[in-house]
This record gives C-alpha cells, sequence and structure tokens, in this order.
C-alpha cells in the first residue's frame, strides 16, 4: 500500500508503469557514496570498491578483490553494499543478502582492514545471512550488529563477541522493527551509536501482543500450512516501542523516560545529537496528528519536550535533523503554515526561523551549504507534474532562487557533494529518457560537453507521438493535473477508447512529467497502436506540491472525496472531448489504486464501464492501523468513515465488467480483501471475474511465467471488454 513497497516490488517486476518510473527517477537516495572531503566518491566495479576523484575522474582500487578473498578461498566475496570507518582505512563490506519483507537487510558481513591488508568475517559464531544493519564505531574500534532480533558488538578484528540484549525473540524485537513499523514509518535500521562510541542507542519493539495474521499455503506441499504475520488491523493496538541506551562494556541499557503511553504513541525517528550524549527523537500519537520532538539526556533518561506541533489531519515523520551553528540548532520540515517549509530551531525550541519562504512546497532538501549560508531543495511552485533545483539563504534571509536550468521543463533530482563542490544531475521527462551528468557544481557547468545533458538531448530521438499534459476543473471547482497519451495516426472525427490510469490515495503521485508518463506497462502491447487513449490525473490527497490542503483534504476521506475528483475529472473530459467513446471507458489501479478503481466502478458506474483491479483494499478495516489511521483517523467511537469509503460497501451498485486480481500470500494487502468483495458481490448476483495468484505477494511477481501472465490477463480483459481502436 505505501509508496515504497509499492514502487520497490513493481519496479523489480516490470520497471515499466508510470508511477514506478516515476518514483524511481525521483527518489531520494541516488546510490553515490561521497568521500567525506566531497571530493570524491566510492563505487562497485568489476566486483572491487573504487575511488573515483572529481573532476578528472580519476579511478584508484580501494579494496582489491584479492583482498576481498578470504582465507582458504578462490572467489572473493562479492559486495552487496559497503561502508568505510571515519579515517577511512577499514571497510565494512555487506554480502550474502537475504530478503526481509521488502528489502534483502539481512546478511554476512567482513571487515576489510586497508592498513594490514586483511579481511575479517564479523559475526562468524552467528547463523548466516542473519546479520542487520552493521555499522563501524566513530572511534572505529568496534563493530556493532542485529541478528535474531538482539544487539551484538564484537571488534574489528571479529574477536570479543558480546550480547548486548538477551530478550530478543520474533516478537520482542530489539535494533530493528516489526513489520508495520518498516512498511508505513519505513523504520529498518533500529540502532545508533554514540559520538562517543561508548554507548549504542537503540529501538525496542514489543509486537509480544500483536496478533497474527495466518495466510495459507496450499500448494507447496499436500497438507496445507499457515504462515502466520504480526500484523496490526485498523483499531488495533500498535506494538509498544520505547528507546534504550546500552553501554557496551556492561551490557546495562538504560530506558529512556518518554512521556507518553508507549502503545499509543509512535516513536518513528530518533539520533544523537552530535557531539554530545543527548538523544533527540520525534513522538506521533496514535492519530499522527500530534508530533512531539523531545531531547533525552541518555545518562538519566530525562527527556525534555522542545517542540510540539498540532495539526487537524496527519504530520508525518521527519526527515533526519541536520545540526547547525555549532549544534546550537537543528532543522525541521513542516507545513503548519499551509506550505511545506524548512525551519531551523534553537536547541532548546524556544526560537524559530522559517527558512523557505513562499507559497511553495519543499519536496526534498537535497544539501544544507552552512559555510555558504545555503540550503538547496527540489520544489516545483508553478508546475506540481515537474522539479526543480532551488536554493535560498540558511538564515530566512534570502530569496528563493532556481538553480536548475529553466530550457530543461521535466523531472530533476541531483546529489550533491557534502562540499558542495559536486554534484550528480539527473534528468528526465515524458519525452526525455533518463539522463545523467556530473557538474562542477559551483559554476553549474558540466564536467565533458560530450558527457552534458544538452549533448545528450541532441543525440536522443524525438518521441513522434507525445503526451499531451493537461489541466481539468471538474464542476465541483477542482483543477487536476493529468497527461494524455492518443493513439498513433489520431484522427479527432473518430471515437477512442480510454483508458484511466489511477492510485488515488496519500502515498503515490501518477500524473508527472517523467519518462513513465503514458506507458502501461501490464498491457502486452502497445497502447497507443492498438488504439486507446490512456489518461492518468491526480486527486486531491495526492502527495503533489500544491500545498497542505490539497494535500490533506483527503483526510478521513479516502474512497469518497478522491473517487469523486476521479470521476468528475472523468466526466468532463468526456463531455468536451468529441473523441473519446463514453462507451468504451475503462479505468484499472494497483493497491491503493486497485480500491480507486473498485470505487470509482461501484460509485459512478454510468461513466466506468470497465475496470481493473489489482491487489485491492476492499474493506479499509482489513488494512494495517498506521498507514489507515494516518488518513482516516482512528475508528473510535465510530467507524463511519471507513465503511463510507471502502469498497465492499458499494459492490452491490456494480453494471460493467470487472477483473478483480489478487495474490494469496500477499502479506501486505489481505486476500482477504478479495474474499469480503467477493461475497458481497455474490450476494448481490454480480458476476465478474477473478485472478487469484497462489502464494504470490502484493507484486504478483514470484514464479515462473506471472509476469508475462498477469499481462496476458490483464490485455485480454480490457481488449475484450473495452474494444481498441477508432469507430
Amino acid at each position: 500500500m505505501t509508496k515504497i513497497y509499492m514502487i520497490k516490488n513493481l519496479l523489480f517486476k516490470l520497471s515499466l508503469l508510470s508511477i514506478v518510473v516515476f518514483a524511481v527517477f525521483d527518489s531520494k537516495a541516488q546510490g553515490i557514496n561521497w568521500a567525506k572531503d566531497g571530493n570524491s566518491y566510492y563505487q562497485i566495479s568489476s566486483g572491487e570498491i573504487i575511488s573515483v576523484t572529481l573532476p578528472k575522474n580519476d579511478k584508484k582500487t580501494v579494496v582489491s578483490k584479492t583482498l576481498l578473498t578470504p582465507s582458504g578461498k578462490s572467489n572473493a566475496i562479492a559486495v552487496r553494499s559497503f561502508q568505510f570507518s571515519t579515517d577511512g582505512t577499514k571497510a565494512l563490506i555487506y554480502t550474502n543478502s537475504k530478503k526481509v519483507w521488502r528489502y534483502d537487510t539481512r546478511g554476512d558481513y567482513w571487515l576489510a582492514d586497508l592498513t594490514n591488508n586483511k579481511i575479517t568475517q564479523i559475526g562468524k559464531d552467528r547463523p548466516a545471512s542473519s546479520l542487520m544493519f552493521a555499522k563501524i564505531s566513530p572511534d572505529g574500534t568496534k563493530v556493532a550488529y542485529v541478528s535474531k532480533h538482539n544487539l551484538y558488538v564484537e571488534n574489528v578484528n571479529g574477536t570479543g563477541s558480546k550480547a548486548l540484549t538477551t530478550d530478543g525473540t520474533d516478537r520482542m524485537i530489539n535494533g530493528t522493527f516489526d513489520w508495520v513499523y518498516e512498511e508505513e514509518f519505513n523504520c529498518r535500521d533500529g540502532f545508533r551509536w554514540s559520538p562517543d562510541s561508548k554507548t549504542i542507542a537503540y529501538w525496542q519493539i514489543d509486537a509480544t501482543k500483536i496478533k497474527n495474521f495466518l495466510m495459507i499455503n496450499n500448494t507447496d506441499s499436500i497438507y496445507p500450512y499457515t504462515i502466520p504475520v504480526e500484523y496490526p488491523k485498523v483499531g488495533e493496538n500498535p506494538s509498544a516501542c520505547k528507546v534504550g541506551v546500552v553501554d557496551i562494556a556492561s551490557a546495562k541499557t538504560n530506558w529512556l523516560n518518554v512521556p507518553g503511553d508507549n502503545v499509543q504513541h509512535y516513536i518513528p525517528r530518533m539520533q544523537w545529537v552530535p557531539n554530545s550524549n543527548e538523544i533527540i527523537l520525534q513522538q506521533l500519537s496514535r492519530e499522527q496528528n500530534e508530533s512531539k520532538v523531545f531531547i533525552c539526556d541518555a545518562n538519566s533518561g530525562t527527556a525534555k519536550a522542545i517542540y510540539t506541533e498540532k495539526a487537524k489531519a496527519w504530520i508525518d515523520a521527519q526527515d533526519e535533523w541536520e545540526w547547525l551553528a555549532d549544534n546550537k540548532e537543528f532543522t525541521i520540515l513542516s507545513d503548519k503554515d499551509g506550505w511545506n517549509h524548512l525551519y531551523r530551531m534553537s536547541r532548546d525550541g524556544k526560537k524559530q526561523t522559517l527558512v523557505t519562504k513562499g507559497n511553495y512546497d519543499v519536496i526534498d532538501v537535497k544539501l544544507i551549504d552552512e559555510k555558504n549560508n545555503y540550503v538547496y531543495f527540489t520544489a516545483s511552485p508553478t508546475n506540481a507534474t515537474q522539479k526543480y533545483l532551488f536554493k535560498t539563504k540558511l538564515d530566512g534571509k534570502g530569496k528563493l532562487e532556481q538553480v536548475t536550468p529553466s530550457i530543461l521543463p521535466g523531472t530533476h533530482n541531483y546529489d550533491i557533494s557534502p562540499n558542495a563542490a559536486f554534484a550528480r544531475h539527473t534528468y528526465n521527462s515524458s519525452v526525455v529518457r533518463p539522463i545523467t551528468e556530473w557538474m562542477n557544481f559551483t559554476t553549474g557547468n558540466p564536467f565533458t560537453m560530450d558527457g552534458s545533458i544538452s549533448t545528450q538531448l541532441s543525440k536522443q530521438e524525438t518521441t513522434k507521438n507525445k503526451v499531451e499534459f493537461f489541466k481539468v476543473t471538474t464542476e465541483d471547482g477542482v483543477e487536476l493535473d493529468g497527461w494524455m497519451k492518443k493513439p498513433d495516426n489520431f484522427n479527432p472525427d473518430k471515437k477512442y477508447p480510454v483508458v484511466f490510469y489511477v492510485y488515488g490515495e496519500p502515498a503515490s503521485q501518477t500524473a508527472a512529467d517523467t519518462y513513465g508518463a503514458g506507458r502501461n506497462g501490464l498491457y502486452a502491447g502497445d497502447m497507443a497502436k492498438d488504439g486507446y487513449i490512456y489518461i492518468s490525473m491526480d486527486n486531491r490527497g495526492a502527495p503533489v506540491p500544491k500545498g497542505a490542503v490539497w494535500r490533506k483534504s483527503i483526510y478521513k476521506n479516502i474512497g469518497v472525496l478522491n473517487i469523486r475528483d476521479q470521476a468528475m475529472a472523468a466526466k468532463k473530459l468526456l463531455a468536451t472531448n468529441a473523441f473519446m467513446d463514453k462507451d468504451r471507458v475503462a479505468v484499472w489501479g494497483w493497491s491503493g489504486g486497485g480500491s480507486s478503481t473498485l470505487n470509482l466502478m461501484f460509485q459512478y458506474p454510468e461513466i466506468y464501464k470497465t475496470g481493473i483491479s489489482i491487489a485491492a483494499v476492499g474493506n479499509q478495516l482489513t488494512y494495517d492501523n498506521i498507514y489507515q489511521e494516518r488518513y482516516m483517523g482512528t475508528p473510535f467511537p465510530s467507524k463511519e468513515a471507513y465503511i463510507k469509503g471502502s469498497p465492499v460497501t458499494y459492490a452491490k451498485n456494480l453494471k460493467g465488467n470487472l477483473l478483480y486480481i489478487h495474490g494469496t500470500g500477499d502479506d501486505n494487502v489481505h486476500y482477504q480483501n478479495a474474499e469480503m468483495l467477493i461475497n458481497e458481490l455474490i450476494k448481490n448476483k454480480k458476476v465478474f471475474q477473478l485472478m487469484s495468484y497462489p502464494n504470490r505477494t502484493h507484486s504478483i511477481s514470484e514464479g515462473e511465467g506471472t509476469s508475462e501472465h498477469l499481462s496476458l490477463t490483464y490485455t485480454k480483459f480490457l481488449k475484450d471488454n473495452c474494444p481498441p481502436g477508432a469507430r
């Protein structure tokens, strides 16, 4: 359901859906491992770790295959990722990785000592591929890691292994997180070394009271078996959460005394205050509409609230705080004035300075350059479908300045070196395949003209049938952004079928000016060539840079407001474009988009004649508490909003052609949603088609032939029920 999960899994499966392509090139993490001075970066090349010095791109092997080959072995270990010690003399290598829910965060670690030219396995007494989030201590003497939900530490030479926690189980989780924290707060790495390397702060999640959701595997053995997932549904209590500080020498934990019930509050963010023995953390209320920032003393455990923010809707988990003015101030992002802006705040919380000012949203902070008094961030003040780099003075006294050349309309991303000397600039749009240039960030010029974006653009073939971006205003006065891909050899005097792609919930944007726009990777063929009009629009509630009112108007209205926006926009398009065939209108979506598809088919059957819904939440009361309660409020004392927004409530209204697709092994949106919906459709004698994929997860990607089968099923149903071509 969440953006991150949907992006990663659909990309892995298809790498084609427009929402996925947008998100990939919109990703904050660009994968550059910058050296501390910012003048070079590290990368994996031919199985080795090399450094690349800018601007001449001089390459030097830092960790060779020889060093990566353990004693007695003939082959070097495969480097999945790596990190260097503060002084750069040691490299911690991650390998042999395994998946934990969404990502391969469990594996083996090796410590390469560059001074002694020696490699040593870390945690060699632990089970294979069981280590998580290993980190070298700031002083470079130790490595800490999680294994089997306990926290361990040992010397960098692989000796002196010590358990820092011993109570870890599948449900008492130290140093990492349970399913729902990972899925909805993007929490995985659950511990932090102290600046002095003497202690470690870590989360403990007590999921012992969370009920199991049992998925059934009917195919991998003669007798079926259940797969339990600890999964807190809407209205169920979350896991208890607390933060402890464990002493490395004594293995004794001191718990922080954060006020408030540790079940009815979340702690999604925590880090050490630099050069101190204090911890800063964010606490969210159960409804996530009150956020408190605490500064905690690691020795005494005392916690002082220095900043509180309340909202009528929800407040997001913070990005990592950046510290300024010799650690006397820190940054926060907030949309409390109606726009998402950066603030700098004094350590005691008494002084706040608005850094970014104006009627625009800060999408993503890219670099805080305190030395030169600038903050760089992406934003799009005039076009919510695009994204550019801007800067302004860090003291809040400057004007908004656009860094990205305005002659390149579309979506831009930057990975800027820590010293603001260099940057990797990535650009794509609906008509431009993703291209990258390396820049001298001070001058704004590329290193070489051959590698510049302008040179690469001149070599790209021009797209003949371009995506058209449009705005449509509904009868409710709501203006939506959208894109439209018309058929090849389009004739305005003919009528063509229309296919709408929808997501519709607060987790993803679809109508972005990216290379994915207008492309349907699930369609087996070419929609434009076959004669379909393909459209996607972003309704209110979509996470686009249009201000807090736009994004948060969907609060307690998922399944109602977003559905009406989509339907009224479709109605307007059909009424004002004679080339759109009102009798051939289809809609499809995945996850939250599957839910929107069902609601559109059921609530507005006079508009949508054909629908394909994949992995949908049919009943909002079945989904996890963090996501659904964030956007819909808790179901106390009334479940009315949940019922009003759920597709099962309206299933009796089905008139058109519906294909419902779901994986029975979906641990995210459970297959029970399908069965609840099926029962309601059966009760009301509604004929539809169902495609279940045994044991497939939310991505429906596992198993030989699965992706191809899904594509063929989707395409055949669409062609049979919403025939392509002009009439």
